[in-house]
Protein backbone atom coordinates (compact mmCIF):
# COMPACT_ATOMS: atom_id res chain seq x y z
CA UNK A 1 0.00 0.00 0.00
CA UNK A 2 2.88 2.68 0.63
CA UNK A 3 4.31 1.62 -2.01
CA UNK A 4 1.24 2.18 -4.69
CA UNK A 5 0.97 5.55 -2.70
CA UNK A 6 4.69 5.95 -3.10
CA UNK A 7 3.97 5.68 -7.22
CA UNK A 8 1.08 7.92 -7.09
CA UNK A 9 2.77 10.30 -5.62
CA UNK A 10 5.50 10.79 -8.48
CA UNK A 11 3.54 10.50 -11.16
CA UNK A 12 1.52 13.12 -9.46
CA UNK A 13 4.05 15.84 -9.58
CA UNK A 14 5.99 14.26 -12.48
CA UNK A 15 3.17 15.01 -14.56
CA UNK A 16 3.47 18.26 -16.46
CA UNK A 17 0.74 20.70 -17.69
CA UNK A 18 -0.18 21.14 -21.11
CA UNK A 19 -0.79 24.73 -22.89
CA UNK A 20 -2.33 25.27 -26.35
CA UNK A 21 -1.60 28.59 -27.55
CA UNK A 22 -4.43 30.36 -26.73
CA UNK A 23 -3.35 29.57 -22.86
CA UNK A 24 0.24 30.86 -23.48
CA UNK A 25 -1.48 34.05 -24.97
CA UNK A 26 -3.88 34.41 -21.78
CA UNK A 27 -1.56 33.52 -19.35
CA UNK A 28 1.63 35.97 -21.05
CA UNK A 29 -1.02 38.90 -21.03
CA UNK A 30 -1.72 39.21 -17.92
CA UNK A 31 1.54 37.83 -15.91
CA UNK A 32 4.29 39.10 -17.74
CA UNK A 33 6.82 41.29 -15.95
CA UNK A 34 6.35 44.02 -19.13
CA UNK A 35 2.06 43.85 -18.65
CA UNK A 36 3.01 44.07 -14.42
CA UNK A 37 4.97 46.57 -15.27
CA UNK A 38 2.65 48.96 -17.77
CA UNK A 39 -0.28 48.65 -15.23
CA UNK A 40 1.52 50.13 -12.42
CA UNK A 41 2.39 53.40 -14.86
CA UNK A 42 -1.25 53.28 -15.11
CA UNK A 43 -1.93 53.41 -11.20
CA UNK A 44 0.82 56.18 -11.56
CA UNK A 45 -0.99 58.25 -13.84
CA UNK A 46 -4.31 57.89 -11.99
CA UNK A 47 -2.38 59.33 -8.82
CA UNK A 48 -0.99 61.87 -10.95
CA UNK A 49 -4.44 62.92 -12.47
CA UNK A 50 -5.64 62.89 -8.46
CA UNK A 51 -2.46 65.27 -7.57
CA UNK A 52 -3.51 67.66 -10.26
CA UNK A 53 -6.93 68.30 -9.31
CA UNK A 54 -5.46 68.61 -5.60
CA UNK A 55 -3.73 71.95 -7.24
CA UNK A 56 -6.88 73.79 -7.06
CA UNK A 57 -7.55 72.94 -3.53
CA UNK A 58 -6.28 75.26 -1.04
CA UNK A 59 -3.43 74.70 1.65
CA UNK A 60 -4.47 74.45 5.13
CA UNK A 61 -1.39 74.69 8.35
CA UNK A 62 -1.50 75.00 12.30
CA UNK A 63 1.93 75.45 14.30
CA UNK A 64 2.56 76.48 17.64
CA UNK A 65 6.01 78.44 18.42
CA UNK A 66 6.97 78.62 21.71
CA UNK A 67 10.49 80.46 22.39
CA UNK A 68 12.90 81.71 25.37
CA UNK A 69 14.75 85.05 24.46
CA UNK A 70 18.18 86.12 26.68
CA UNK A 71 19.87 89.01 26.68
CA UNK A 72 19.68 92.93 26.20
CA UNK A 73 16.03 94.32 25.75
CA UNK A 74 14.15 97.39 25.53
CA UNK A 75 12.16 97.72 28.79
CA UNK A 76 8.56 99.13 27.86
CA UNK A 77 8.51 100.63 31.13
CA UNK A 78 11.43 102.90 31.27
CA UNK A 79 12.37 102.85 27.77
CA UNK A 80 15.94 101.65 29.42
CA UNK A 81 18.26 98.71 27.41
CA UNK A 82 18.77 96.44 29.88
CA UNK A 83 18.63 92.41 30.52
CA UNK A 84 15.33 90.96 29.92
CA UNK A 85 14.90 87.28 29.32
CA UNK A 86 11.46 86.53 28.00
CA UNK A 87 9.29 83.88 27.19
CA UNK A 88 7.34 83.84 23.79
CA UNK A 89 4.46 81.73 22.84
CA UNK A 90 2.81 81.45 19.06
CA UNK A 91 -0.22 79.76 18.12
CA UNK A 92 -1.13 80.43 14.05
CA UNK A 93 -3.76 78.89 11.78
CA UNK A 94 -3.88 79.49 7.99
CA UNK A 95 -4.82 79.26 4.43
CA UNK A 96 -3.10 79.52 0.96
CA UNK A 97 -5.24 79.32 -2.05
CA UNK A 98 -4.48 79.94 -5.79
CA UNK A 99 -7.79 81.03 -6.41
CA UNK A 100 -6.69 81.62 -10.48
CA UNK A 101 -3.53 79.61 -12.01
CA UNK A 102 -4.47 78.35 -15.41
CA UNK A 103 -1.49 76.11 -15.43
CA UNK A 104 -3.63 74.09 -12.84
CA UNK A 105 -6.25 73.69 -15.04
CA UNK A 106 -4.03 72.75 -17.97
CA UNK A 107 -1.91 70.01 -15.65
CA UNK A 108 -5.50 67.74 -15.05
CA UNK A 109 -5.81 67.53 -18.87
CA UNK A 110 -2.36 66.99 -19.61
CA UNK A 111 -2.31 64.26 -16.60
CA UNK A 112 -5.45 62.32 -18.43
CA UNK A 113 -3.94 62.77 -21.72
CA UNK A 114 -0.86 60.89 -19.85
CA UNK A 115 -3.02 58.52 -18.13
CA UNK A 116 -4.48 57.87 -21.96
CA UNK A 117 -1.04 57.12 -23.37
CA UNK A 118 0.40 54.88 -20.53
CA UNK A 119 -2.88 53.00 -21.28
CA UNK A 120 -2.06 52.02 -24.91
CA UNK A 121 1.30 51.61 -23.81
CA UNK A 122 0.30 48.85 -21.40
CA UNK A 123 -1.37 47.36 -25.11
CA UNK A 124 1.11 48.02 -26.59
CA UNK A 125 3.12 46.05 -24.35
CA UNK A 126 0.25 43.22 -24.75
CA UNK A 127 1.06 43.07 -27.97
CA UNK A 128 4.86 42.67 -28.15
CA UNK A 129 4.38 40.17 -25.78
CA UNK A 130 1.86 38.03 -27.70
CA UNK A 131 3.51 38.32 -30.84
CA UNK A 132 7.09 37.24 -29.60
CA UNK A 133 4.77 34.29 -27.98
CA UNK A 134 3.53 33.17 -30.93
CA UNK A 135 7.22 32.89 -32.48
CA UNK A 136 8.61 30.82 -30.17
CA UNK A 137 5.43 28.63 -29.92
CA UNK A 138 5.55 27.90 -33.88
CA UNK A 139 9.38 27.70 -33.77
CA UNK A 140 8.78 25.12 -30.62
CA UNK A 141 6.54 22.98 -32.64
CA UNK A 142 8.21 23.09 -35.94
CA UNK A 143 11.47 21.31 -33.80
CA UNK A 144 9.54 19.23 -31.78
CA UNK A 145 7.90 17.89 -34.71
CA UNK A 146 10.95 17.69 -36.57
CA UNK A 147 12.35 15.60 -33.63
CA UNK A 148 9.49 13.54 -34.48
CA UNK A 149 10.27 13.05 -38.18
CA UNK A 150 13.65 11.53 -37.15
CA UNK A 151 12.57 9.38 -34.18
CA UNK A 152 9.98 7.90 -36.70
CA UNK A 153 12.74 7.16 -39.40
CA UNK A 154 15.26 5.74 -36.87
CA UNK A 155 12.68 3.65 -35.26
CA UNK A 156 12.39 2.49 -38.73
CA UNK A 157 15.38 1.82 -40.08
CA UNK A 158 16.20 0.31 -36.76
CA UNK A 159 13.38 -2.13 -37.72
CA UNK A 160 14.32 -2.00 -41.31
CA UNK A 161 18.12 -3.23 -40.33
CA UNK A 162 16.96 -6.90 -38.10
CA UNK A 163 14.48 -7.51 -41.17
CA UNK A 164 17.55 -7.22 -43.91
CA UNK A 165 20.40 -8.86 -41.53
CA UNK A 166 17.26 -11.90 -41.34
CA UNK A 167 17.22 -12.04 -45.26
CA UNK A 168 20.89 -12.12 -45.64
CA UNK A 169 21.08 -14.55 -43.55
CA UNK A 170 18.66 -16.49 -45.71
CA UNK A 171 20.01 -15.07 -48.75
CA UNK A 172 17.92 -12.95 -50.18
CA UNK A 173 19.90 -9.62 -49.88
CA UNK A 174 23.36 -8.71 -50.28
CA UNK A 175 25.34 -7.90 -47.10
CA UNK A 176 25.78 -4.29 -48.72
CA UNK A 177 22.82 -3.45 -47.95
CA UNK A 178 23.00 -3.43 -44.19
CA UNK A 179 25.74 -1.69 -44.33
CA UNK A 180 24.16 1.14 -46.75
CA UNK A 181 21.44 1.01 -43.84
CA UNK A 182 23.77 1.09 -40.90
CA UNK A 183 25.75 4.01 -42.47
CA UNK A 184 22.62 6.28 -43.06
CA UNK A 185 21.56 5.30 -39.13
CA UNK A 186 24.32 6.93 -38.04
CA UNK A 187 23.72 9.94 -40.18
CA UNK A 188 20.47 10.11 -38.45
CA UNK A 189 21.26 9.54 -35.34
CA UNK A 190 23.45 12.58 -35.48
CA UNK A 191 20.46 14.89 -36.90
CA UNK A 192 18.57 13.57 -33.80
CA UNK A 193 20.59 14.86 -31.78
CA UNK A 194 21.00 18.46 -32.92
CA UNK A 195 17.50 18.18 -33.10
CA UNK A 196 16.73 17.59 -29.70
CA UNK A 197 19.30 20.15 -28.90
CA UNK A 198 17.13 22.27 -31.12
CA UNK A 199 13.67 21.50 -29.67
CA UNK A 200 15.23 22.01 -26.27
CA UNK A 201 16.61 25.44 -26.59
CA UNK A 202 13.34 26.72 -28.18
CA UNK A 203 11.11 25.38 -25.46
CA UNK A 204 13.84 27.79 -23.34
CA UNK A 205 12.62 30.45 -25.41
CA UNK A 206 9.09 29.78 -25.34
CA UNK A 207 9.53 29.45 -21.44
CA UNK A 208 11.21 32.97 -21.46
CA UNK A 209 8.58 34.98 -23.90
CA UNK A 210 6.09 33.65 -21.04
CA UNK A 211 8.03 34.82 -18.25
CA UNK A 212 8.22 31.50 -16.71
CA UNK A 213 11.32 30.30 -15.10
CA UNK A 214 9.82 26.28 -14.16
CA UNK A 215 9.87 24.05 -16.57
CA UNK A 216 6.81 22.12 -16.04
CA UNK A 217 4.71 22.99 -18.92
CA UNK A 218 4.75 21.13 -22.50
CA UNK A 219 3.01 22.60 -25.21
CA UNK A 220 0.59 21.36 -27.52
CA UNK A 221 -1.37 22.23 -31.35
CA UNK A 222 -4.75 22.81 -31.46
CA UNK A 223 -6.92 22.35 -34.87
CA UNK A 224 -8.08 25.01 -36.01
CA UNK A 225 -9.52 26.27 -38.99
CA UNK A 226 -7.35 28.83 -40.67
CA UNK A 227 -8.35 32.18 -41.38
CA UNK A 228 -9.51 34.07 -44.68
CA UNK A 229 -8.57 37.89 -44.38
CA UNK A 230 -9.57 40.11 -47.16
CA UNK A 231 -6.24 41.45 -48.09
CA UNK A 232 -7.53 42.70 -51.03
CA UNK A 233 -9.62 45.66 -49.71
CA UNK A 234 -7.37 49.00 -49.95
CA UNK A 235 -8.35 50.16 -46.22
CA UNK A 236 -6.75 46.42 -45.19
CA UNK A 237 -3.06 48.08 -43.62
CA UNK A 238 -4.88 51.41 -42.33
CA UNK A 239 -7.31 49.88 -40.93
CA UNK A 240 -4.97 47.73 -39.18
CA UNK A 241 -2.51 50.39 -38.48
CA UNK A 242 -5.51 53.15 -36.91
CA UNK A 243 -5.78 50.42 -34.27
CA UNK A 244 -2.61 49.59 -33.25
CA UNK A 245 -1.92 50.27 -29.52
CA UNK A 246 1.69 51.90 -30.98
CA UNK A 247 -0.03 53.93 -33.25
CA UNK A 248 -2.44 55.42 -30.45
CA UNK A 249 -0.07 55.98 -28.26
CA UNK A 250 2.15 58.40 -30.35
CA UNK A 251 -1.11 60.15 -31.06
CA UNK A 252 -1.41 60.66 -27.49
CA UNK A 253 1.86 61.18 -27.04
CA UNK A 254 1.80 64.18 -29.54
CA UNK A 255 -1.71 65.43 -27.86
CA UNK A 256 0.28 65.96 -24.60
CA UNK A 257 3.12 67.83 -26.09
CA UNK A 258 0.40 69.87 -27.91
CA UNK A 259 -0.71 70.55 -24.06
CA UNK A 260 2.67 71.21 -22.98
CA UNK A 261 2.42 74.47 -25.23
CA UNK A 262 -0.28 75.67 -23.52
CA UNK A 263 0.97 74.70 -20.34
CA UNK A 264 4.09 77.04 -21.09
CA UNK A 265 2.00 79.68 -22.03
CA UNK A 266 0.16 79.72 -19.60
CA UNK A 267 3.50 81.78 -17.64
CA UNK A 268 2.13 84.57 -19.37
CA UNK A 269 -0.96 84.48 -17.66
CA UNK A 270 -1.17 86.80 -14.35
CA UNK A 271 -2.14 84.21 -10.71
CA UNK A 272 -5.02 85.78 -8.20
CA UNK A 273 -3.70 84.23 -4.62
CA UNK A 274 -5.60 84.51 -1.75
CA UNK A 275 -4.49 83.91 2.13
CA UNK A 276 -5.82 83.47 5.71
CA UNK A 277 -4.19 84.05 9.04
CA UNK A 278 -5.37 83.60 12.00
CA UNK A 279 -2.67 83.52 15.11
CA UNK A 280 -2.90 84.93 18.99
CA UNK A 281 0.37 85.09 21.08
CA UNK A 282 1.34 84.50 25.32
CA UNK A 283 4.61 86.54 26.43
CA UNK A 284 6.17 87.34 29.46
CA UNK A 285 9.67 88.40 31.37
CA UNK A 286 11.07 85.18 33.01
CA UNK A 287 11.16 85.83 36.57
CA UNK A 288 8.43 87.82 36.33
CA UNK A 289 4.62 88.49 37.17
CA UNK A 290 2.43 88.17 33.72
CA UNK A 291 -1.50 88.33 32.88
CA UNK A 292 -2.45 84.71 32.89
CA UNK A 293 -2.35 82.55 28.83
CA UNK A 294 -5.62 82.75 28.67
CA UNK A 295 -6.21 86.14 29.48
CA UNK A 296 -3.40 87.31 26.77
CA UNK A 297 -4.62 84.84 24.55
CA UNK A 298 -7.84 85.82 24.10
CA UNK A 299 -6.48 89.67 23.66
CA UNK A 300 -4.06 89.30 21.32
CA UNK A 301 -6.18 87.37 19.07
CA UNK A 302 -5.22 88.55 15.24
CA UNK A 303 -6.69 87.77 11.61
CA UNK A 304 -5.78 88.23 8.01
CA UNK A 305 -6.99 88.27 4.86
CA UNK A 306 -5.22 89.08 1.90
CA UNK A 307 -5.26 89.04 -2.16
CA UNK A 308 -2.46 89.11 -4.09
CA UNK A 309 -2.44 89.54 -8.27
CA UNK A 310 1.37 88.52 -9.80
CA UNK A 311 1.40 90.15 -13.27
CA UNK A 312 4.64 88.67 -14.93
CA UNK A 313 6.77 90.99 -16.67
CA UNK A 314 10.48 90.06 -17.92
CA UNK A 315 11.25 86.27 -16.57
CA UNK A 316 14.91 86.41 -18.18
CA UNK A 317 13.37 84.75 -21.72
CA UNK A 318 12.49 81.69 -19.87
CA UNK A 319 8.95 81.44 -20.72
CA UNK A 320 9.46 81.89 -24.58
CA UNK A 321 12.24 79.53 -24.80
CA UNK A 322 10.04 77.18 -22.53
CA UNK A 323 7.46 77.68 -25.15
CA UNK A 324 9.72 76.81 -28.52
CA UNK A 325 10.90 73.66 -26.95
CA UNK A 326 7.82 72.83 -26.40
CA UNK A 327 7.12 73.53 -29.72
CA UNK A 328 10.13 71.54 -31.59
CA UNK A 329 8.69 68.52 -28.91
CA UNK A 330 5.47 68.57 -30.98
CA UNK A 331 7.59 68.24 -34.33
CA UNK A 332 9.71 65.76 -32.88
CA UNK A 333 6.54 63.70 -32.27
CA UNK A 334 5.36 63.97 -35.88
CA UNK A 335 8.56 62.72 -36.87
CA UNK A 336 8.13 59.65 -34.25
CA UNK A 337 4.58 59.30 -35.69
CA UNK A 338 6.04 59.27 -39.16
CA UNK A 339 8.44 56.25 -37.81
CA UNK A 340 6.12 54.10 -36.11
CA UNK A 341 3.35 54.35 -39.03
CA UNK A 342 6.64 53.48 -41.59
CA UNK A 343 7.66 50.96 -39.31
CA UNK A 344 3.88 49.18 -38.60
CA UNK A 345 3.30 49.18 -41.99
CA UNK A 346 6.28 47.29 -42.88
CA UNK A 347 5.32 44.53 -40.10
CA UNK A 348 2.25 44.50 -41.43
CA UNK A 349 3.13 43.84 -45.04
CA UNK A 350 5.67 41.51 -43.93
CA UNK A 351 2.70 39.51 -42.31
CA UNK A 352 0.91 39.63 -44.87
CA UNK A 353 3.39 38.80 -47.74
CA UNK A 354 4.25 35.46 -45.77
CA UNK A 355 0.58 34.54 -44.92
CA UNK A 356 0.18 34.45 -48.54
CA UNK A 357 2.97 32.75 -49.63
CA UNK A 358 2.59 30.13 -46.93
CA UNK A 359 -0.92 29.42 -47.90
CA UNK A 360 0.15 29.27 -51.87
CA UNK A 361 3.00 26.64 -49.99
CA UNK A 362 0.62 24.68 -48.16
CA UNK A 363 -1.83 24.26 -51.08
CA UNK A 364 1.53 23.02 -52.93
CA UNK A 365 2.71 20.47 -50.36
CA UNK A 366 -0.44 18.95 -49.82
CA UNK A 367 -0.61 17.88 -53.14
CA UNK A 368 2.71 16.41 -52.84
CA UNK A 369 2.26 14.96 -49.83
CA UNK A 370 -0.45 12.73 -51.26
CA UNK A 371 2.20 11.86 -54.13
CA UNK A 372 4.89 10.98 -51.79
CA UNK A 373 2.32 8.64 -49.86
CA UNK A 374 1.46 7.14 -52.89
CA UNK A 375 5.00 6.58 -54.22
CA UNK A 376 5.70 5.26 -50.53
CA UNK A 377 2.87 2.83 -50.63
CA UNK A 378 4.52 1.05 -53.95
CA UNK A 379 7.54 0.98 -52.83
CA UNK A 380 7.00 -1.01 -49.87
CA UNK A 381 5.16 -3.32 -51.95
CA UNK A 382 8.06 -3.49 -54.25
CA UNK A 383 10.71 -3.87 -51.05
CA UNK A 384 7.99 -6.83 -49.77
CA UNK A 385 8.29 -8.56 -53.22
CA UNK A 386 12.03 -8.25 -53.49
CA UNK A 387 12.17 -6.07 -56.62
CA UNK A 388 13.67 -2.54 -54.59
CA UNK A 389 17.00 -2.55 -52.62
CA UNK A 390 17.30 -1.64 -49.01
CA UNK A 391 18.69 1.58 -49.44
CA UNK A 392 16.12 2.77 -52.37
CA UNK A 393 13.40 2.25 -50.22
CA UNK A 394 14.96 3.71 -47.42
CA UNK A 395 15.53 6.96 -49.83
CA UNK A 396 12.03 6.46 -50.74
CA UNK A 397 10.54 6.17 -47.25
CA UNK A 398 12.91 9.37 -45.57
CA UNK A 399 11.19 11.48 -48.44
CA UNK A 400 7.95 10.31 -47.71
CA UNK A 401 8.13 10.81 -43.91
CA UNK A 402 10.02 14.29 -45.18
CA UNK A 403 7.22 15.20 -46.99
CA UNK A 404 5.13 14.71 -44.08
CA UNK A 405 6.86 16.98 -41.98
CA UNK A 406 7.36 19.68 -44.48
CA UNK A 407 3.81 19.70 -45.08
CA UNK A 408 3.46 20.28 -40.86
CA UNK A 409 5.58 23.11 -41.14
CA UNK A 410 3.71 24.26 -44.00
CA UNK A 411 0.38 24.38 -41.75
CA UNK A 412 2.34 25.69 -38.70
CA UNK A 413 3.67 28.70 -40.84
CA UNK A 414 -0.04 29.50 -42.34
CA UNK A 415 -1.50 29.23 -38.48
CA UNK A 416 1.48 31.40 -36.92
CA UNK A 417 0.97 34.06 -40.08
CA UNK A 418 -2.76 33.98 -38.96
CA UNK A 419 -2.14 33.87 -35.47
CA UNK A 420 -0.14 37.16 -35.68
CA UNK A 421 -2.76 38.90 -37.62
CA UNK A 422 -4.91 38.28 -34.94
CA UNK A 423 -2.82 40.17 -32.40
CA UNK A 424 -2.85 43.03 -35.00
CA UNK A 425 -6.67 42.71 -35.69
CA UNK A 426 -7.75 43.29 -32.34
CA UNK A 427 -9.41 46.54 -31.44
CA UNK A 428 -8.38 47.81 -28.03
Amino acid sequence: MKKLFFILIINLFSAQQVWTLDQCLEYAATNHPLIKQATVNIQKNERQISAAKGMLLPSVEAGVNHNYNFGLGINQNNNQREAINTQYDNVYAQANWELMNWRNYLNISLSKINKESSTYKMKQAQNEVKLNVIQMFFKYQNSKSWLDVLETQISGIEDQIKRTEKEVEIGNRPKSDVYDIKANLGTLQEQWVSAKNARDLSKINLLNALAITNDSLDFKMTEETLSDFDFNDPEFIKNLLEKNPAYKTVITEINAAEKNISIARSAYLPTLNGSYNWSSFYSKVLGESADPFSDQFKRNKSQQVSFGLSVPIFNKLQVKNNVEIAKLNVINYNYEKEIVINNLTQSINSIKVQFQNSEEKYTLLKSNFENQKLSFQKSEEKYKEGLMDAYTFFVVRNNWLQANYNLINSKNEVMQQTELLKVLQFDY
